[in-house]
């Protein structure tokens, strides 16, 4: 399986979309990114293409707008849509923190 890398447009691009609240971070994931609130992902690039975390009537609602299945083709990330071209990427990431941030905080294993 190839994994995409991301250009430097799309990497700027998505710290452009990720709401700047605190506890919201943005780290390297396999040559691409992740943001993570409370220790969580809540928002993936993947390539050029950005996926988030969603409840099941966001989920619904963005795949309606033409979302569909984030990561690599042959196994993509469940529980995670693509954002489509031409949809408002910010208050989907925003709507994707908030969901993410009132799950309990990841806990680091020992």
């Amino acid at each position: 399986m190839q994994i995409p890398r991301p250009s430097e447009d799309s990497k700027e691009f998505f710290h452009a979309v990720i709401p700047a609240t605190p506890g919201v971070e943005v780290k390297p994931m396999f040559g691409n990114l992740g943001a993570f609130v409370n220790g969580n992902m809540f928002a993936g690039l993947f390539g050029s293409t950005i996926g988030v975390k969603l409840d099941e009537d966001g989920t619904a609602q963005l795949r309606a707008a033409g979302g569909g299945p984030f990561g690599p083709e042959e196994r993509p990330m469940g529980g995670y849509t693509t954002i489509p071209d031409g949809a408002d990427s910010e208050a989907w990431a925003a709507r994707a923190a908030a969901h993410v941030a009132a799950l309990p905080p990841k806990t680091k294993r020992s």
